[in-house]
């Protein structure tokens, strides 16, 4: 697969990293991920790093990680499906609980009940299942009513 590094998210990957969660099903902007809320999670504490092919320059890989002032929360981790089963994500993970540590706050995700790989490489890194919550969003803030 040629060359890689794990580098910090720069501006101008934005383009080909919205290319990779959409290609991998993580986000993109119809769920309000874009430039500039990823440089203000950054500003807040947050880092997003992504794995390049440096032969290609094609970003293959990503970790976003968001701070809120107690927990580092753990978004859009994922691997194009052309480099998955090569250990990208255990690396992805491993260097997101580098960034947690280093921090010196816990770090909590959230994953797919079906994605039984992830679950996996989640737990041998010392993830464990939170359980009995259910998650829910409002994406669109337009169709808050009181």
């Amino acid at each position: 697969m040629g060359n890689y590094i794990v580098r910090d998210y720069l501006n101008a990957d934005f383009a080909k990293l919205n290319e990779l969660w959409q290609e991998t099903g993580l986000g993109g902007v119809q769920r309000g991920d874009h430039a500039e809320i990823i440089e203000q999670s950054i500003k807040l504490g947050g880092k997003l790093i992504v794995l390049e092919n440096t032969d290609s320059k094609e970003i293959f890989g990503s970790s976003w990680m968001t701070f809120d002032g107690r927990r580092i929360h753990l978004h859009h981790i994922g691997v194009k499906p052309a480099y998955q089963n090569q250990g990208f994500g255990k690396m992805l993970t491993q260097e997101s609980l580098k960034f947690a540590k280093e921090k010196g706050y816990q770090i909590k995700l959230e994953v797919h009940q079906n994605n039984k790989k992830a679950i996996d490489i989640y737990k041998k890194l010392g993830f464990t299942f939170l359980g009995d919550y259910d998650v829910y969003i409002v994406r669109d803030l337009n169709s808050i009513n009181f």
